[in-house]
């Protein structure tokens, strides 16, 4: 599956409300407007979660670690349906019980370059049985690992993580499963 060459974003007002679109590589940059993304942790039937290391080549927070998988809504996507067309081109997956965890998720951070993100982003949950088959431009890594331990190493060293899963762990508090 491929995308198109000239990727839509949703651009939001400050009321979160749809006022048009732009091209994805227009959007991010020292001033970013406000835009609808999502982000999807996915779980393997044993209770791992895949987390997943972002390709050298991103413009931002390029090297690391971060949830599973990460993408925008194009105009009239519904937000489950970018998950999952997401996770097949970035992971090659197939996932299954795709559920909303925080629909409120809204955050704004700037890496070191000053590349801004400023997104609307609800999160999701999913489970997938398959083997994950990255492309190499997005994800130059993955692990599957215990929850518990993931949480454990964004204590040690948070730096090493992306801020919206950081913050998304944060919000999600208690057990990070898929269960509701």
């Amino acid at each position: 599956m491929t995308l198109p060459p000239e990727e839509q974003v949703v651009l939001l007002d400050d009321q979160r409300r749809p006022i048009g679109s732009a091209d994805k590589a227009t959007v991010h940059g020292l001033n970013t407007p406000l835009h609808l993304a999502f982000s999807c942790h996915i779980f393997n039937p044993e209770g791992q979660v895949l987390v997943t290391r972002r390709a050298l080549g991103k413009a931002a927070w390029p090297g690391v670690w971060t949830n599973s998988v990460c993408g925008h809504p194009a105009p009239g996507e519904e937000v489950e349906a970018a998950v999952h067309r997401r996770v097949r081109y970035e992971l090659g997956l197939q996932v299954m019980d795709v559920q909303l965890r925080l629909p409120d998720f809204q955050y704004r951070a700037v890496d070191a370059s000053g590349i801004v993100e400023h997104e609307v982003c609800p999160v999701y949950t999913a489970v997938t049985r398959d083997a994950p088959q990255p492309r190499p431009e997005e994800v130059m890594d993955y692990q599957w690992v215990r929850p518990p331990d993931v949480r454990m190493a964004i204590e040690a060293a948070p730096w090493a993580f992306s801020p919206w899963l950081v913050l998304q762990l944060g919000a999600l508090g208690g057990e990070w499963t898929t269960e509701p």
